[in-house]
């Protein structure tokens, strides 16, 4: 059972604070580098800098000890300190141990998470209340024996410590080093990539083991007892016990010492000492310890005495008989074994069917008075099956409850449940598919599928395998992978006599997946009667999803209108639905209507949409839809020119789906990012960006129309324009406009432009004829007709044309397509020598170019107009050296202010009403530029520049 302390008042006793530590009159022997070392981290957080420390050693080496020393220590010093301790119980337990020690003083302001996917509103909720005590003073959070930690906190521990480096919180992990559990091992390598201090704790000189001796007896050990130290293997628990039992006996002078170990570690001379130990107890007693060590470190009194069949209170001598012999301690509301290799020594002694025996009766006992699923679970999986169906009742829901925080754990668990029932058990195929399921949700995708193409040849019934396939093609889809998909969804839909419901929802998805695909026609020949049937559902989320799917492929069929006006009644009905809001992306109402929004005339609305659905998002703990939120207000912010901000969501995307393990946006994101450096200049920075958006297996068939846009804007960047057109021809030479309207529609003419400079006049034509459909279909949208002059004037070589867009291209909102129209323009005028007339046009364009931050296109266009004669101010970088306030954006000077009131990046994001991933991102740019690393650096600067709480940037 979790052990969960917080105390900020240093006078707290200490063993009410850490109730497994060695006594604390003992000194700690032999640890002088460790003690070193964790005051070095606790002074370089005291001075504004986050520090993380990992205390790694055998159990009773001394972990638990140099924590109580580092508490002591950290609480002297100010800090105010969150422990957490955790125990075998916890592997399978749902909920985060860590935030439960927050909240004991801290309410978070969100509400609790009621959906199937809370990893980020679990992190977010951790976040706000640390960066809330680090404002009002260093904060330390301690985890003790996190090798046993539920899933949530390891998860939190993955992730918090980077993302609250800025802050005054110092982590510190003790841990074991033989742990199998795989997660623990991604902790380890994450910090260890964070740069955290690592303390190997080793086993201690005979030297320091004398010494120990000596401060438990008083006086130096006799040459018996000195020799049965040697058998101890350097370990200073075992020794403290050795010398315990056997300091007033003969059994110092027998030949007890030696060091052969058993298989799990523990020497043969502790588990003989701690077999005599108790031996000697009263009966009542020893039943109590083995009883008790079945049940866990600590236990509770009432479901020992049920298990042997006693009342509480008959069993009050043998808990003072345990207590007294030191076995156990009583200081928290359960009975707890005074270290936990005392309690495995006596399980050891056990003999193993009696043990597996207890484990499946405290199973029964536990959950027949309603203990939580997961301490049920793990007496189950110790006895090691066979399993009743209640036992696997219990398993599934501790399954279910896991999935929601922690969906690797829960599929590890499912599997293992599984492989305790009978091959032909129809739940076990029940449990592989949802293992399969939730491994989707993580980065081990390969482990979930592998895990289908396992289990789909055992001769599976329809349904099974229906339901089987349907996870497989939404992992697939998922990842990006639409053709897969396909494959599985049409294989489930040719087997005999499926459900209405489950052939209704594998149609919706290969429905959707012919839209991810660009095939419009066969997403409207889905299923007959689809729609109909869709809208007479009782189910508001269907109706929703059949709007948005409708309006999808109205938008793709070029009817912008018609497509705007299903996707607002689509957020309309999901405003008012709760149920509606857990669709999936892009399938989101409100992110869908950004998307049609991004190519109408009223992109001034997008970014009001994107704010509020990604803001609800994060108050609704729908963390699984927050990078699409961030991918999508990416795409609005370039197409309104504005480089910077682009560039700070597309990174909180990446940032949040890989705290997420999403890999479905990367591509999308990565794009932006390519094209915003391509736009700045650093060439170098696009072509990484979209080495990764390439480098997923199929999440690039979705968004290849703007991995190839990218691709084909470096590759003419590098001067090899028919490079970049050859990579257009794919998606952009269709006179279709499906595949043009995937883009914003002020990057189309960038695809005429490259294509017309890398000879592949058949992509610019392309390009032409699928707006003059789109127009000819729909001219509600002034946008479409200011593109289309656009790209007729570069197609043609038509000033007029162009002087169309220009007018056009000033009410919309996107300034670089207007200053790519004006540098078009100029550069036909300039050709043409009319010089005088170009020159206007080419200065308008570098100026709305510097305001935009695209150094690279004001560069070129600055060198064009000095062959003209034209002399201006040079370009400044936009990655000029660090410490220089005047590389801050205007979204980053706004920050600045608030820092110094003492905001936290939560309080933040509420007052700019921006995501807090935003203000987390943006903090970090701050960061770099300014070569700090903390918000304590931070503040000093901007007071010593006279930037105060109240003030602008100055």
């Amino acid at each position: 059972m979790l052990g969960l302390m917080h105390s900020t008042d240093p006078a707290d006793d200490r063993a009410d604070r850490r109730g497994n530590q060695v006594e604390s009159g003992l000194r700690l022997r032999g640890r002088d580098r460790e003690v070193l070392a964790v005051r070095d981290a606790l002074d370089a957080v005291r001075g504004g800098r986050g520090a993380c420390v990992v205390v790694e050693g055998a159990a009773g080496v001394g972990k638990s000890r140099l924590l109580a020393e580092l508490d002591e220590m950290a609480r002297r010093s100010g800090f105010d300190v969150v422990s957490v301790r955790a125990d075998e119980l916890d592997q399978y337990a749902a909920g985060a141990a860590l935030q439960s020690a927050l909240q004991s003083s801290y309410g978070s302001h969100h509400a609790t998470a009621a959906t199937d996917d809370q990893r980020l509103w679990l992190l977010d909720s951790i976040t706000d209340a640390l960066e809330v005590r680090a404002q009002r003073a260093p904060v330390a959070v301690i985890v003790d024996d996190a090798q046993w930690a539920d899933p949530a906190t390891l998860f939190a521990l993955r992730t918090l410590p980077g993302r609250l480096a800025a802050s005054q919180i110092l982590w510190v992990l003790a841990v074991r080093p033989d742990t199998e559990r795989p997660i623990v091992a991604r902790v380890r390598e994450d910090l260890e990539r964070l740069g955290a201090r690592w303390l190997t704790l080793g086993p201690l000189p005979q030297q320091e083991l004398q010494h120990i001796a000596a401060d438990v007896l008083g006086a130096m050990p006799s040459p018996g007892l000195s020799r049965l130290l040697r058998g101890v293997a350097g370990n200073p628990f075992l020794a403290i016990e050795l010398v315990r039992a056997f300091a007033d006996t003969d059994a110092a002078r027998t030949d007890m010492g030696e060091a052969s170990l058993l298989h799990d570690g523990i020497p043969v001379s502790f588990r003989r000492s701690v077999a005599m130990r108790v031996n000697q107890l009263p009966e009542d007693a020893v039943r109590l310890l083995q009883i008790g060590s079945v049940l866990g470190r600590e236990f509770d009194l009432g479901t020992a005495a049920r298990m042997l069949g006693r009342q509480v209170g008959s069993l009050l001598s043998g808990v003072e008989a345990a207590l007294n012999a030191g076995l156990l301690s009583a200081d928290g509301p359960r009975l707890a074994f005074r270290h936990d290799l005392i309690r495995q020594a006596v399980h050891e002694n056990l003999p193993p069917a009696v043990r597996t025996a207890l484990h499946r009766e405290a199973a029964d006992s536990l959950r027949g008075f309603g203990a939580r699923s997961a301490e049920v679970a793990w007496h189950v999986v110790m006895s090691g099956g066979p399993v009743d169906d209640d036992a696997v009742t219990t398993l599934t829901t501790a399954v279910r409850e896991l999935s929601s925080s922690a969906p690797d754990a829960a599929a590890d668990l499912a599997q293992r449940v599984a492989g305790l029932l009978p091959p032909h058990d129809r739940r076990r195929i029940s449990l592989l598919t949802d293992a399969a399921e939730y491994l989707g949700r993580t980065r081990r995708v390969h482990e979930a599928l592998d895990l289908v193409d396992v289990t789909l040849p055992e001769g599976l019934e329809p349904l099974q395998e229906a339901y089987l396939r349907l996870v497989a093609a939404e992992i697939h889809q998922a990842a990006g992978d639409d053709a897969a998909a396909m494959t599985h969804l049409q294989q489930a839909l040719a087997l005999p006599a499926l459900p209405a419901e489950l052939r209704a929802r594998l149609l919706k998805t290969k429905a959707t997946g012919h839209v991810y695909l660009g095939d419009i026609t066969a997403a409207e020949r889905t299923g007959p009667g689809l729609l109909e049937t869709s809208y007479r559902s009782d189910d508001p989320a269907v109706i929703v999803s059949a709007l948005v799917f409708q309006s999808q492929t109205s938008f793709y069929r070029g009817r912008l209108a018609h497509a705007l006006e299903l996707a607002e009644e689509a957020t309309r009905r999901a405003g008012t639905q709760p149920a509606a809001l857990y669709l999936r992306p892009p399938r989101i109402p409100a992110l869908w209507l950004a998307t049609v929004l991004t190519a109408t005339d009223r992109l001034a609305d997008t970014e009001r949409i994107l704010r509020e659905g990604q803001r609800e998002a994060e108050a609704l703990g729908l963390g699984w839809s927050l990078p699409h939120w961030h991918a999508a207000r990416a795409c609005a912010l370039l197409e309104q020119g504005a480089l910077d901000d682009a560039a700070v969501e597309a990174e909180a995307s990446l940032m949040v789906a890989d705290e997420l393990e999403i890999t479905l946006p990367i591509p999308q994101a990565r794009s932006v990012l390519a094209l915003v450096e391509i736009r700045r200049g650093d060439l170098g920075k696009a072509r990484d960006h979209l080495r990764v958006a390439a480098s997923g297996s199929g999440n690039t068939q979705r968004y290849g129309p703007l991995v190839s846009l990218a691709r084909a804007g470096l590759a003419d960047a590098e001067d090899e324009a028919g490079v970049g057109a050859a990579a257009l021809r794919e998606h952009f030479a269709s006179r279709e406009p499906t595949r043009l309207l995937a883009l914003p529609p002020s990057q189309w003419p960038g695809i005429v432009r490259i294509a017309l400079r890398g000879d592949e006049p058949s992509v610019a034509q392309g390009v032409a004829a699928a707006l003059r459909s789109l127009t000819a279909q729909d001219d509600s949208q002034q946008i479409m007709g200011t593109v289309g002059a656009h790209v007729d004037g570069l197609l043609h070589r038509d000033t007029r044309a162009l002087t169309s867009a220009i007018s056009g291209y000033r009410s919309t909102g996107r300034p670089l397509a207007l200053a790519a129209a004006c540098e078009d323009l100029g550069e036909l005028l300039a050709v043409s020598d009319d010089t005088t007339s170009a020159i206007p046009y080419l200065e308008e364009a570098g100026q709305l170019a510097a305001a935009a931050g695209a150094e690279r296109d004001q560069e070129r266009i600055r060198r064009r107009l000095r062959q003209l004669g034209v002399r201006s101010a040079p370009v400044r970088s936009h990655t000029a050296g660090h410490q220089e306030w005047e590389n801050l954006t205007e979204s980053e000077q706004k920050l600045i202010p608030l820092v110094v009131d003492g905001l936290t990046n939560r309080a933040i994001a509420d007052r700019l009403y921006v995501s807090v991933h935003t203000v987390n991102t943006h903090m970090k740019h701050i960061f770099t530029k300014l070569g700090i690393n903390s918000r304590v650096e931070l503040t000093r600067l901007a007071i010593e520049r006279g930037v105060g709480a109240a003030d602008g940037f100055v």
